[in-house]
């Protein structure tokens, strides 16, 4: 198989999505991968330490999705790689395409194939994919929420984990999975007071006997988010439905209990945000201010830490990809139900329900659901 690795072309993404290592192992196995020119610069990855595992070093995007049969990203296809896609091929990314009804119906008329990253569910109903870059948007969340909360940034001016005398701030995390159980273990290694709402129970229970004492884990429900919307420096929105589009747990009116000068990070963004007046940002213009409430939407946080980010991505996604190229993308869903909960949008048809519901749009039977047993 023909595997390609372009260069990300969505602004301030620094990552790629695979390490020299992958090159070598697809090569070992009889696969041809080909680069395109510069795409690891952005996480300290040279052409030459491609080239020396094997690879083949092409100058532009168009020769590498031209040629490939696999297209391995990191983010969702920006306007200008749609065109690029063609029929009977297949690109294995980041899609949140729920976020998204104009990226949904553009890769629909593609024809191909798209496998998403976020929607893999392994044996134990992880998101193995997903998991990675959470932890590292979670522990970024509580950085980026630190550095807004300073005053030259429309902040309130409060220093995260206060000094001998003077009290921390107040965090406030919607969401206790992956991202908002890292971004409760940041706060709290800052010294600031937590709570940490889920509707999952037993989640709670574990979490609150293996967290530190700073952070309180409560019920998730209407009043008490609004009680603590009002007690927050920072809120860090991490709620997830795999798949589908994230829930409003603010409401537009709601930022009217916040303090002037509090923080939102929307960490939900890529799949449309958990706070009402949220809109994606990027990293080069990250905030805008609604009712004196800073809001931080990046939709590619873990994009800044390029070395880090595509190395901790890399490492989960790779035998995956080895899969692929050995079986084909068929064959692989078939026999594999990680990948066969990977694949939205089969051959120009949408088959992921949760997207088609975001939209009002009708899926068809997934065809490799019930056929899958590993």
């Amino acid at each position: 198989m023909i595997v390609g690795i372009p260069q990300e072309t969505k602004r301030d993404e620094y990552r790629v999505s695979m390490l020299p290592v992958g090159v070598e192992e697809l090569v070992r196995c009889g696969h041809r991968v080909l680069v395109e020119q510069g795409a690891g610069a952005g996480s300290g990855l040279p052409d030459d330490a491609y080239r020396a595992c094997g690879a083949e070093i092409i100058g532009t995007a168009a020769e590498v999705f031209g040629a490939a049969d696999l297209v391995v990203k990191v983010k969702e296809p920006q306007p200008p790689e749609l065109s690029l896609i063609r029929d009977g091929q297949a690109v294995f990314t980041y899609f949140h395409f729920a976020a998204s009804r104009e990226l949904t119906e553009g890769f629909l008329a593609t024809g191909a194939t798209a496998l998403a990253y976020e929607t893999l569910r392994d044996r134990n109903g992880r998101l193995p994919l997903l998991v990675p870059m959470s932890e590292v948007a979670g522990r970024m969340s509580i950085q980026e929420g630190a550095k807004y909360l300073e005053k030259p940034q429309m902040g309130r001016g409060i220093l995260l984990g206060g000094v001998p005398g003077v009290p921390p701030a107040n965090v406030l995390v919607l969401g206790a999975g992956t991202v908002g159980a890292n971004a409760a273990k940041v706060a709290a290694g800052f010294g600031a007071n937590i709570a940490l709402l889920d509707t999952n129970l037993e989640r709670l229970r574990y979490l609150d006997d293996v967290t530190a004492p700073n952070i309180d884990c409560l019920f998730s429900d209407r009043h008490t988010i609004r009680e603590r919307l009002g007690w927050a420096d920072l809120v860090v929105g991490s709620v997830l439905i795999p798949g589908a589009r994230a829930p409003h747990l603010v409401a537009r009116e709601d930022l009217r209990l916040m303090k002037p000068g509090a923080v939102i990070i929307d960490v939900a963004i890529d799949q449309g945000g958990c706070i009402a007046t949220s809109r994606p940002t990027s990293h080069a213009e990250p905030t805008f201010v609604i009712d004196d409430v800073v809001h931080y939407c990046v939709t590619n946080m873990p994009g800044a830490v390029g070395r880090t980010s595509t190395h901790a991505l890399c490492n989960a996604t790779l035998p995956y990809v080895i899969q692929l190229a050995e079986q084909g993308v068929e064959a692989a869903a078939r026999a594999s139900a990680p990948l066969a909960s990977a694949v939205n949008i089969f051959q120009g048809r949408l088959i992921n329900a949760a997207v088609a519901s975001a939209f009002g749009m009708t899926s068809e039977t997934h065809p490799f659901q019930q056929e899958a047993t590993s």
